[in-house]
This record gives structure tokens, C-alpha cells and sequence, in this order.
């Protein structure tokens, strides 16, 4: 009994036209592997914890983890010749 284009697709399916529910699968182009998708945020995320953990070696206490507060902490610490405490 030949199947019938599109009776193998999801139910949340726009367009109803593959042949089996794989190919229905593929066309929605699914991460289903969290540690392959979003590559770039997980480098920027470590490197943000790393920028701080570098501000702490220093005695530097950034106002938070986000690179705009460290980088405004290393500022003000550089510019008044102490390590900023952000508390």
C-alpha cells in the first residue's frame, strides 16, 4: 500500500508534503544537541567569566559577570590607581 505524501508529517507541519515523518524532521532544521548549537554565546559566555575571573586576580570587584560592568570596573580601577570594590 503506497503511503501518501505528507501522512507521515508532524501535526505542526506547514506545508504536509514529505514523504516520511524523517523528512519532515530535517525540514525543520531541529538542535536537538545543545552543546552544537549557540557556539558562539557559550565562547562569549566563557570569555566574560574569564575576563572576571582575571578582574578578581587583581582585587578588582566588578558590580556583576557581564563584560560592559567589568570593563567599567578595570576603567575606574585604572583610572584611580586602586582596585575597583563594586559591592
Amino acid at each position: 500500500m503506497p503511503v501518501k505524501k505528507g501522512e507521515n508529517c508532524s501535526s505542526a507541519c506547514l506545508t504536509k508534503n514529505h514523504k516520511t515523518f524523517g523528512e519532515c524532521m530535517r525540514s525543520k532544521n531541529l538542535q536537538l544537541n545543545p552543546n552544537l548549537s549557540d557556539t558562539q554565546r557559550t565562547k562569549s559566555w566563557d570569555g566574560e567569566l574569564q575576563s572576571y575571573r582575571d578582574a578578581r586576580r587583581q582585587g578588582v570587584q566588578p558590580r556583576g559577570t557581564t563584560q560592559g560592568l567589568i570593563d567599567d570596573a578595570m576603567k575606574i580601577s585604572d583610572a584611580t590607581g586602586q582596585a575597583y570594590q563594586g559591592v
